[in-house]
């Protein structure tokens, strides 16, 4: 949903290996974020009628991960479980000059959730994957039929960008373990006409917000945001807090609550045309695997998660440490980050162990 922050951090504003921050990063709230965006569209699609379906599937984007990986894949879970792979990203923006991000070529991606939603879907935990993490890329075949070979020691956020979502789903089930189910990519730029088909997002921030690279100009107080204003405010970073990407993650939250809640007030069964306004927008910014590339089947697995609260679920990240040939990386810690996934992998309870990281401080 955004450029690669670490590549857009100059230099002096990094850590150096002697003056890193130990201090323990605030947990990453974006799993949360996208059960809400589920919850979303399935209130959603309960208002629209069935002959809403020819036109709304078409705007699901569906990926192949069986043709695209290869029958080479982890075992699914032996429970009812579900594990989906969800990524952030701004392929869908078209012109980037109005994300803020200025002229810049491709698709970014800085958020990868692994979502574990055991058996009986009642709570659900998200693994973070730091983008900064050193990983072994395996070879990958491209959207265009061109394979990649595999490398070792790159850093993850770059998969996406170079060989696109299938190879990174391919990355995370070999780093782990652990099969994906599902995947799902959610386009957040997406959101910018949603906003203005629901006429707006109400939100209260307690400090005034300057951000000259996202355009954001925000008093302290209450606004109602339209859809550039919305964009602008999920992007921002520089005005905010630190000027780190930890203090954007609250504020998409923060909007996404607030989204939801205008969600919930809308008489979608009284207003077909804005709801098949909503349901449009929505689902223009969704790139799923081709399993859930369809309404229906995207609205009965948001269905099904109905009973997972967003705000009981459990967030944690990928335990790690610092590399010691480049302290401005990470890499999987141990013996964590094996107890972790396997956990994941057999369906059981993750141990308080496998939540604690070194490069936390943990």
């Amino acid at each position: 949903m955004s450029h690669d922050l670490s590549t857009a951090v100059p230099p002096s504003r990094r850590s150096s290996p002697g003056k890193r921050s130990r201090k323990a990063p605030k947990k990453r709230r974006t799993g949360r974020i996208v059960l809400l965006s589920l919850l979303v569209l399935a209130l959603v699609v309960g208002g629209t009628g069935y002959w809403l379906y020819s036109d709304l599937n078409g705007n699901i984007s569906g990926v192949d991960l069986d043709k695209a990986i290869g029958d080479d894949r982890p075992e699914k879970l032996p429970t009812s479980g579900q594990n989906i792979l969800v990524l952030g990203s701004d392929s869908r923006a078209g012109d980037n000059a109005d994300l803020g991000t200025g002229k810049v070529a491709g698709a970014r991606s800085d958020t990868a959730l692994v979502m574990h939603i055991p058996e009986g879907r009642t709570r659900a935990t998200a693994v973070s994957i730091p983008r900064d993490t050193l990983v072994t890329r395996p070879e990958c075949t491209k959207s265009d039929g061109s394979k990649i070979p595999s490398a070792k020691r790159v850093m993850f956020n770059s998969v996406y960008s170079l060989a696109g979502p299938a190879c990174v789903v391919k990355t995370v089930e070999e780093m782990s373990g652990v099969r994906m189910d599902h995947f799902m990519e959610i386009d957040f730029s997406g959101f910018k006409g949603l906003v203005d088909a629901i006429g707006g997002v109400t939100v209260t921030v307690d400090k005034p917000i300057h951000d000259k690279s996202s355009g954001l100009e925000l008093s302290a107080g209450t606004h109602k945001l339209n859809g550039t204003q919305s964009l602008a405010f999920v992007r921002t970073r520089h005005g905010i807090g630190d000027g780190s990407d930890l203090g954007r993650i609250g504020l998409q939250q923060q909007f996404m609550i607030a989204l939801l809640g205008e969600v919930k007030k809308q008489d979608l069964l009284g207003s077909p045309t804005k709801t098949f306004k909503i349901a449009d927008s929505l689902t223009s910014s969704l790139t799923t695997d081709s399993d859930l590339a369809s309404l229906k089947s995207l609205a009965e697995f948001s269905r099904s998660m109905h009973g997972v609260d967003p705000a009981t679920m459990e967030t944690i990240m990928l335990p790690v440490r610092y590399d010691t040939a480049d302290p401005n990386r990470v890499v999987a810690a141990e013996p964590q980050a094996t107890q972790l996934w396997k956990a994941i992998r057999t369906g059981g309870e993750i141990p308080e162990s496998a939540k604690k990281s070194p490069a936390q401080g943990g």
